[in-house]
């Protein structure tokens, strides 16, 4: 059985079960934890930083975890929005003018953080998403696919540059540096957009699925292919330098499954931690409301999505190419995160829904005091 490290709750003994289960099914390395009362009970990880398993997954190691960045991103303009700063229902060219150009001057934040702004495609190079001044300016230059509000269909990489850009724009700081300055640097949470050199040496690079290379392409839940049409992104991009150093807040955020679980223990807590506010509770609950349920034209499945979140039941969250997942209960006041680096092919990926079901007893047990 594969070796585990770190902490965990005598009763959650399923968890580090499940992450042994994984890395001895063939993953190179992954964590995983679960918060409750914005403490850990969980913290654990195990296997390899590395393709070739030489390097260990150590408790410092941090990894891409793809589209749970978004879940950070929606955080800061959440923060945002509670100080008075932003208007959800705002057209998006009030903070970013250019941006009502070829007929989008209808579309509302809210259209931005629930993929219904229309414009999920990225047509523009790979290089060009390294620059942000190029890509918010392609954005902001496009029309829209559908009438905004209208259809919901997941901007996988495209969601990150709009968001940001009206962070940049009200604040004057990029996404990254808000998050560092206000989100991820009170609450001591390990969690990097724009990842400076002084981390690579911790960086555990993306595996490609077992008979894939790093040409692998990005796509999405309920898809084989890339998701959407334009450019499609490979896992050795994931795994460059330029990838690191750049912001793309949709898909380039660097953490581990503690950093991803205590940043979002804000959303599972009424928008407070470990005695720092981030959040009123309605601010907090804003995140909750529904802003489209249907069929995503782009995932081709029926999804809810609120703002920045997806909805299921009770239970919020996002999870990334590749695996990582993020589940948040705030009626339990509990997160469960999984990152990993080792990614499998979209359709057969159950892994963070697994970890995430080996917490359910013991927090129901910790809920019922033992």
């Amino acid at each position: 059985m594969a070796e585990i490290q770190g902490f965990y709750d005598d009763l959650f003994t399923a968890v580090p079960e499940a992450l042994a289960a994984l890395l001895d099914a063939g993953d190179a390395g992954a964590s995983a934890a679960v918060f409750v009362d914005g403490e850990p009970v969980v913290d654990i990880w195990g296997g390899c930083a590395d393709a070739d398993r030489t390097v260990p997954w150590r408790r410092d190691t941090i990894t891409g975890v793809w589209s749970v960045t978004k879940t950070m991103t929606a955080l800061c303009a959440l923060v945002l929005a509670d100080r008075g700063d932003l208007d959800m229902d705002a057209p998006v060219a009030r903070y970013w003018p250019e941006f009502a150009a070829a007929g989008k001057g209808g579309v509302l934040v809210r259209h931005l953080l629930a993929h219904t702004a229309g414009l999920p495609d990225w047509d523009g190079p790979v290089e060009e998403l390294y620059d942000w001044p190029s890509a918010t300016a392609r954005l902001a230059a496009q029309a829209p696919r559908w009438e905004p509000g209208t259809a919901a269909g997941y901007h996988s990489l495209t969601q990150g540059f709009l968001v940001g850009e009206v962070v940049r724009r009200i604040t004057g700081r990029s996404v990254g540096g808000f998050l560092a300055d206000e989100v991820a640097g009170p609450l001591g949470a390990d969690f990097h957009i724009g990842l400076s050199a002084e981390h690579d040496h911790r960086v555990a690079s993306s595996v490609p699925p077992p008979s894939r290379d790093e040409d692998y392409l990005a796509s999405a839940p309920g898809k084989t292919a890339a998701p959407t049409a334009g450019t499609g992104i490979r896992v050795r991009d994931g795994n460059s330098v330029a990838w690191r150093r750049a912001q793309i807040p949709a898909a380039s955020g660097f953490g581990n499954a503690r950093s991803v679980a205590l940043v979002q223990s804000v959303m599972a807590c009424g928008g407070a931690v470990r005695g720092v506010r981030l959040l009123s509770q309605a601010g907090r609950d804003r995140a909750w409301e529904e802003q489209f349920r249907g069929e995503d034209r782009v995932l081709g499945m029926p999804m809810c999505y609120g703002l920045g979140y997806g909805l299921f039941g009770s239970t919020y969250g996002w999870g990334g190419w590749g695996g990582s997942l993020v589940m948040i209960e705030p009626d339990t006041r509990t997160v469960v995160a999984y990152v990993t680096n080792q990614m499998r092919e979209p359709g057969d990926d159950n892994r963070g829904l697994e970890v995430g079901m080996a917490a359910y007893d013991g927090v129901k047990a910790l809920r019922a005091g033992h």
